[in-house]
């Protein structure tokens, strides 16, 4: 939910002047003690060789690299696997999968008195507990991840639940949400002033636009379109600040019937109330009728988005067999591709962030997908990868998008840099390369951020919630 602060708080900077030059493929680390993404068998991290293969696998973890966190599970205790099956499956969005694997550990892991292991199988397991509806669980997995643990969170990690660990409380007792069935539809959807992707929905028979956010938890709706609806608002509200960096008052209320495009009708769907003029834009005259958060899009399946304001798509919740067939643990981490394979990049969901593996099989880069934020950039890992490629070029300010807090970085620009998605490439133009890491393990640990700006550049995109693969069709 880090992006919707974004929008609210963000100053776009100027391009600047533009490095002329074309960068080349993304080239390993020249290490002498780390392999190669994917190779397999015995794992190094850059560290001391003489560290614990289960220390190697955190970090690896840490850093995103879900493959290779893969190829050396055959290689931990059993239990130490079965937990980190348990996190793959979280963040390929297997949740039943990741709760069964998950749920037997967690005793154990508390009277082993592993505060790191704790908060990681607590964490996933709330996560686990939201993505498949069960709001009561949820509520008390993030009190308890709360309780227990938050003196062990960082900054980060605490704005990161401060949602759900609110929010959910009020919407305890709400019904589990349905989806009536539904066959491949498209709908023509339009740009807001701030750029984003509004998609025309029915609230209770009543039209209006909501915004398509792919990273958000909850459905959100304006206090004045609940009211015109005439929704029954909780009395009971919680304060929040993350959602748009300053504190907000937000309520709960449940749409009995909700209707994307007029063809697939959700029932009995929670979304949070907040104040209209909590949640607008006066400089852009844009006021947030309502957000379609994670429930609607993974109602949705797959989401094609094209250039001409179409998107089609495929409902379906679950991936079909064939779509899992050969992959490791269930968690959609083959090592290899064939022609049955499914289309495009695999992506992840990591508590509020989506991450996308960018590159050839065994040499993924990873980037956070930021499909509403305004603005991408590459961070100093990336650069650190292509820094002879900056030589003598000019450097400028750039301030880091939605996060005041972050002083103006030193940066280079890169005209075009080319990203592989799943065997198709992409020219993404004129990004920021920030040359030093910002201290947020958040951004310092992917390669990119890749927002709105570099989507637009493509004919069309996909996300595709069935199989967990993000997809692109170039100009």
């Amino acid at each position: 939910m880090r992006l919707i602060a974004a929008w609210a708080t963000m100053a776009v900077a100027g391009w600047g002047a533009l490095a002329q030059q074309t960068m080349p493929p993304a080239q390993p680390p020249a290490t002498t003690d780390q392999q190669q993404p994917g190779s397999g068998a015995e794992v190094h991290t850059g560290t001391s060789a003489g560290i614990t293969l289960d220390v190697r696998v955190r970090n690896l973890l840490a850093d995103h690299e879900y493959f290779q966190v893969a190829d050396v599970l055959d290689q931990l205790p059993p239990e130490q696997a079965q937990l980190y099956r348990g996190i793959l499956a979280n963040r390929s969005n297997h949740p039943h999968r990741s709760i069964d694997l998950l749920e037997p550990l967690l005793e154990k892991i508390v009277a082993a008195g592993d505060a790191a292991d704790e908060k990681l199988v607590r964490k996933a397991l709330a996560e686990d507990y939201l993505r498949t509806g069960d709001f009561p669980k949820a509520a008390k997995a993030y009190e308890a991840l709360e309780a227990r643990l938050k003196g062990k969170m960082s900054d980060d990690e605490q704005a990161e639940i401060e949602m759900p660990l609110k929010m959910l409380p009020l919407a305890a007792a709400n019904p589990p949400m349905t989806v009536d069935p539904c066959e491949r539809f498209l709908m023509q959807v339009s740009k807001d002033p701030l750029g984003l992707i509004d998609v025309p929905v029915f609230v209770d028979a009543q039209p209006h636009s909501w915004m398509l956010d792919p990273t958000a938890p909850f459905n959100l709706i304006a206090r004045s379109t609940a009211r015109e609806v005439g929704l029954k608002v909780s009395d009971q509200a919680v304060t929040i600040h993350s959602l748009t960096g300053r504190p907000m008052q937000v309520h709960v209320t449940v749409i009995p019937r909700f209707t994307i495009a007029g063809r697939l009708t959700l029932r009995n769907v929670t979304a949070f109330v907040f104040d209209d003029a909590d949640y607008a834009f006066p400089h852009s005259k844009y006021q947030v009728q309502g957000v379609l958060g994670y429930a609607a899009l993974q109602a949705l399946g797959s989401v094609k988005i094209t250039a001409d304001a179409t998107i089609e798509v495929q409902p379906g919740k679950e991936p079909d067999s064939a779509m899992v067939a050969g992959t490791k643990d269930g968690a959609g981490l083959a090592a290899g591709k064939s022609a049955a394979d499914p289309v495009g990049a695999h992506f992840f969901l990591d508590g509020d962030q989506i991450i996308v593996a960018l590159g050839s099989p065994g040499n993924e880069r990873m980037f956070m997908l930021d499909a509403g934020g305004q603005q991408s950039y590459l961070t100093s890992r990336y650069y650190a990868e292509h820094a002879d490629v900056f030589n003598r070029q000019p450097t400028n300010q750039f301030s880091i998008p939605g996060d005041a807090s972050i002083p103006p970085q030193q940066a280079y620009m890169a005209e075009t840099v080319p990203l592989e998605v799943g065997g198709t490439m992409l020219r993404a133009h004129y990004l920021q390369v920030l040359t030093q890491p910002l201290g947020s393990a958040a951004l310092d640990d992917v390669y990119g951020v890749l927002g709105i700006d570099v989507l637009d550049q493509v004919r069309s995109y996909t996300f595709d919630y069935r199989s967990m693969r993000f997809s692109v069709s170039p100009e």
